[in-house]
């Protein structure tokens, strides 16, 4: 009997998600998590989840782990020391960057410009130079390179990065530079730009390879510790990190590559709702997971989600492939307040997190939150699952109530305005990934997940048209269960530039194959079965003249098929929904992308009992809550006595250790076979 275990580490809880392979039965835990030492944390939570499901240890056959170790190593500057080996003259081609600066009209006055992750006293040059097409123009000089690479140690550095123009062509020079360094600055990491990114744009390969250098020693200590943890507790399964992309990795390979792991935290909750998509027979999805402080939002068309070529994290935006997550700050914790200019009601960014929390949490907050609004309301019952959690809705009334006076309202409309302001901000973040990119989002059903997001997602269901709205089984502890149910991912890149006229589909073909062979042997020697690799390529397209691509996915067959010819007419179709229009200008074919899957997993889920319709059997109390303006009737349910075909009128609340489910007026919710909620109009 195989067992995986999927764990998520946030920022207040761990959340775990053991899953047996062969019944589909699954086990959840939260335990509070740990700082100082997130992998005290997580063996916390093994041991008390092996607990429950009466397993040991040893019986874990995959450890799958999302982390944010890497992005909280950026957000909070506490990255390695980066020293930078670049070619002869591109000394400053960190503080040049791009003359791109954010934000709206004379923007450039006030933004203050991010501090480069290699310092210009920790950036060296050496002679020697490559050409675009790859071919020696200048051969370097192993003493200047020596020189080099001692001023580097003479500085402290912790981490080394070689980016050399036009190495993407030909990165012979780096291999002898990391060579080098090796020896001179024995136990330091070095990044090589050509193996991190072998794209054209020297700022964005130099860029991404610092960055990865910069978190290199952050993960490959947190990865080693938490390797010895597992092993001293008995845990001989593998161990693998969810990657930005949402496939995995092995921890040897992101100990080399972290760069690709910065988004590895809400990469696990779409992963999470691909596989509660498939089982509950939905194939275009847009995730709602509203956490403490923020939402992350995403959008799934035919059990595919959006990707996009870069992972922005921060002020750091990097070329590594990511799942196109666009984050609001909208969640529980969102603090509402009126500013004494505008008398205008706002809620958010500012969160009272997990410490004090919302004034009905009982731990010394004092300020109205979304989640104090949602208890006035009583969308959150202050004696959840028969008093194991109390919540102080005195307390939250007191809160919500200095709202009320300040904008000269009475206590409910000032607690539904705080709702229906958080609402909207969620709104506008799944138009950002649905309509601004060309999709009907009437074409979709709304997941909601994390803590807040079944709270929610039929109030937001009903201002994007997205119906149904999904709550999925334990959807506080979905990111987890993504952890646990994706498959594992590669993929290698190389820079083509040139007109798509001059370039044939048998020589894209071969260049193509080459690459798979490549990416295929990184799979292999991370314990996939070759029979189980799947092969898929991305090509990047765009028009003569154009900044960015337009990445499409193709297989050899098609390409054989079609030709050249039928990538553009693709390439075509696409800019045309993205930008609503086409150039005559020539195409050019840019980058090239060779990604290698294992085997999608046919994890099973446990089909509920068959019930009658009537869900009076989990009924636990009637209740009273403020909707439409007006106090109406509701009855609050048990999810976890909720049995298949059990039809639910609203309003009306199910409750459950992770999190709450509202069921608005006016709405009708049916339990699907494996326990999914979902909520339709009558």
């Amino acid at each position: 009997m195989g067992y995986r275990l999927g764990v998520d580490v946030g920022g207040t809880f761990t959340d775990l998600l053991l899953f047996d392979t062969a019944s589909g039965a699954f086990w959840r835990h939260k335990t509070p998590s740990t700082p100082h030492d997130s992998s005290e944390g997580i063996l916390n939570g093994v041991t008390a989840i092996c607990d429950k499901a009466g397993v040991e240890a040893k019986d874990i056959e995959f450890f799958l782990h999302g982390t944010t170790v890497a992005t909280n190593a950026v957000l909070e500057g506490k990255g390695a020391r980066v020293g930078l080996v670049t070619t002869e003259g591109y000394r400053h081609i960190m503080q040049i960057a791009r003359s791109f600066v954010p934000g709206g009209l004379a923007g450039w006055i006030i933004w203050p410009k991010p501090t480069p992750l290699a310092a210009l006293e920790d950036t060296v040059t050496i002679k020697g130079r490559m050409s675009a097409e790859g071919a020696e123009i200048r051969p370097i000089d192993d003493d200047d390179i020596r020189t080099a690479l001692g001023c580097l140690k003479g500085q402290g550095v912790e981490a080394v990065t070689v980016s050399l123009i036009n190495a993407y062509a030909n990165g012979a020079h780096e291999q002898r530079v990391g060579a080098l360094a090796a020896e001179i600055l024995p136990g330091v990491p070095v990044s090589l730009s050509h193996e991190v990114l072998p794209e054209m744009q020297e700022y964005e390969r130099t860029l991404t390879t610092v960055a990865n250098a910069a978190v290199r020693p952050v993960v490959g200590k947190y990865v080693s510790n938490l390797r010895s943890r597992l092993a001293a507790a008995g845990m001989a399964g593998n161990l693998s990190l969810l990657r930005s992309d949402g496939g995995l990795m092995s921890a040897h390979k992101a100990e080399e590559q972290p760069v690709n792991i910065l988004m590895s935290g809400p990469a696990g909750g779409v992963t999470g709702a691909l596989w509660v998509a498939r089982n509950a027979g939905l194939k275009n999805i847009l995730t709602l997971d509203v956490g403490g402080t923020s939402t992350d939002v995403a959008l799934i068309e035919n059990l595919e989600p959006r990707r996009q070529r870069e992972t922005e994290v921060g002020h750091l935006k990097v070329r590594a492939s990511a799942l196109d997550v666009k984050t609001v700050g909208a969640g529980g914790g969102s603090i509402a307040y009126v500013p004494e200019l505008t008398k205008a009601l706002r809620v958010g960014p500012q969160s009272a997190g997990a410490v004090p929390g919302p004034v009905a949490y009982g731990k010394g907050g004092t300020l109205p939150t979304v989640t104090d609004a949602n208890v006035v309301l009583g969308y959150l019952p202050e004696n959840l699952l028969g008093g194991t959690f109390q919540l102080d809705r005195e307390g939250a009334k007191r809160a919500v109530q200095t709202i009320a006076d300040a904008l000269g309202i009475d206590l409910m409309a000032a607690a539904r305005g705080i709702i229906d302001i958080v609402n909207e901000n969620m709104f506008g973040a799944l138009r950002m990934i649905s309509v601004q990119q060309g999709y009907d989002p009437r074409d979709f059903a709304l997941m909601g997940f994390g803590g807040a997001g079944p709270l929610h997602v039929n109030a937001v269901a009903r201002l994007m048209g997205s119906w149904p709205a999904v709550s999925p089984v334990s959807p506080g502890v979905l990111c987890a269960l993504g952890d646990a149910t994706t498959r594992m991912r590669t993929e290698t890149a190389r820079s083509f530039s040139r007109l798509a006229g001059s370039a044939t589909a048998e020589e894209l073909i071969g260049i193509l194959d080459e690459m798979a062979a490549q990416t295929r042997a990184d799979l292999i020697a991370d314990g996939v079965p070759e029979a189980e690799i799947a092969t898929t390529f991305e090509i990047d397209v765009r028009y003569a003249g154009q900044a960015f691509e337009v990445p499409l996915t193709i297989t050899a067959d098609v390409l054989r098929a079609d030709g050249i010819a039928g990538i553009l007419a693709r390439f075509d179709a696409e800019h045309h929904r993205l930008f609503t229009f086409n150039m005559d200008t020539p195409h050019e074919i840019v980058n090239l992308r060779a990604v290698a899957m294992g085997r999608a997993l046919d994890l099973p889920a446990a089909e509920l009992p068959k019930g009658d319709g009537n869900p009076v059997a989990a009924k636990m109390r009637d209740h009273v809550l403020w909707m439409d303006g007006r106090e109406q009737a509701a009855v609050i349910y048990d999810r976890a006595k909720l049995r298949q075909g059990d039809v639910i009128p609203g309003p009306a609340i199910v409750c459950e250790m992770d999190s709450t489910t509202l069921i608005e007026s006016g709405c009708v919710a049916t339990v699907d076979a494996v326990g999914n909620i979902l909520i339709n109009l009558k």
